[in-house]
């Protein structure tokens, strides 16, 4: 088993991912983040992976979010899925879904602004991701460390003076 973190890149991603290396080191748990990177130009200009019209290369795109991984939690694995077509959001959710399961996670850290209100828009992948009830769900709403004694907060990353 292991604390899974569906990873874009984006500020809560990067905070769940924290959060769960921080859990992770607290309980002993390994930590992976898994990724889907569809070939549409369109979905990497939307999470920041590319701008304008600058040429798609999925596997400059993975390198880019494995070296983000390596350098916020170094002892994490990361996985990802390039798949062809830009599917609506459920089925995106579903490739996300597949590659969390792989590693049976006892927990899922999910970065999400949107999962658990009672109007969820439509367009969030976390809230399909969340819907699966084989696993426990933690999730990040804010980039900031928990108020948890047993859990030792990486200062390197809530520092903004860090490099």
């Amino acid at each position: 088993m292991a604390f899974v973190v569906p990873f874009d890149g984006s500020e809560l991603a990067e905070a769940a991912l924290v959060r769960a290396t921080e859990y992770g080191d607290a309980l002993d748990e390994d930590v992976v983040a898994v990724t889907v990177v569809p070939e549409r130009k369109r979905y990497a200009r939307e999470k920041g992976w590319i701008e304008g019209d600058e040429a798609l290369e999925v596997d400059a795109i993975a390198t880019q979010l494995r070296d983000q991984v390596e350098r916020l939690a170094p002892a994490a694995s990361f996985e990802y899925e390039r798949i062809r077509e830009f599917p609506p959001e459920s089925q995106l959710a579903g490739h996300i879904e597949r590659l969390v399961e792989e590693y049976d996670p006892s927990v899922v850290f999910l970065g999400s602004e949107n999962v658990g209100r009672v109007v969820t828009p439509l367009t969030s992948v976390g809230v399909h991701v969340a819907a699966d009830r084989s696993y426990d769900m933690f999730v990040v709403r804010h980039p900031t460390p928990p108020a948890v004694d047993a859990v030792e907060p990486h200062a390197e990353f809530y520092d903004e003076d860090a490099t």
